[in-house]
């Protein structure tokens, strides 16, 4: 089986894991990684809860026309108290936190937050059951902090390092999975493929000209 892990479009708001809809932009990179998705034959299509990976797609799937099923397990990392501040409020308030996240020592869980192995603990039996679905290929729109975290738990790779995998994912990038039934585990195929948004830099993360939020 092939799982196209989809990060969402970019949302409305620039703070921090806000519940938002799309901004125009967002809708635009959707249609986008429908169309780019079209020729493999995507059978179901499946997203967290939370209105931008919901509205992500629901617009992707206008090409696909298939089912949309909805786990509130593939929702987001949690960022806790960090939710709802911008990247320059988080910079004062959690000064030592992320100070102590940069240095990536160990899995550090957000403040009243999560960590990636918590991410992964309620992620991967999900992905595992959609896997032995017995479809071929399908979609799973999901977050940056989810794609990253499951990309270095199939890698095998420290979780406390989880962060190293990309500074930041862009919206509607592609992270495609195999799956092998025999040997029951999942490999990575490709990471962060971008290229049906090269031709629109405006639609890019360098393109937001303020920093953009998870």
């Amino acid at each position: 089986m092939k799982i196209y892990m989809i990060r969402h479009g970019r949302q409305s708001s620039r703070l921090c894991n806000v519940d938002v809809d799309l901004s125009p932009e967002g809708f635009r990179q959707a249609a986008l990684v429908g169309e780019r998705l079209f020729k493999q034959n995507i059978q179901a299509v499946y997203s967290s809860d939370l209105i931008r990976a919901v509205q992500t797609a629901q617009a992707a799937n206008l090409y696909w026309n298939v089912e949309h099923t909805i786990f509130p397990e593939l929702r987001e990392i949690s960022f806790g108290a960090l939710t709802g501040h911008s990247d320059e409020e988080i910079a004062v308030l959690f000064r030592e936190f992320k100070e102590k996240e940069s240095r990536m020592e160990e899995d550090l869980p957000y403040p009243d937050g999560e960590c990636a192995g918590d991410v992964v603990r309620r992620a991967e039996p999900v992905l595992r059951q959609i896997a032995e679905s017995g479809l071929d290929s399908v979609a799973v729109v999901t977050h940056g902090g989810v794609i990253r975290a499951m990309t270095a738990y199939i890698l095998r790779m420290p979780m406390a390092r989880w962060r190293s995998l990309g500074s930041g994912l862009e919206n509607c990038g592609i992270t495609e999975l195999s799956w092998d039934e025999k040997k029951e585990r999942f490999t990575v195929e490709r990471f962060n493929d971008y290229a049906h948004l090269e031709n629109y830099p405006e639609l890019l993360r360098s393109g937001w000209k303020e920093n953009e939020q998870r």
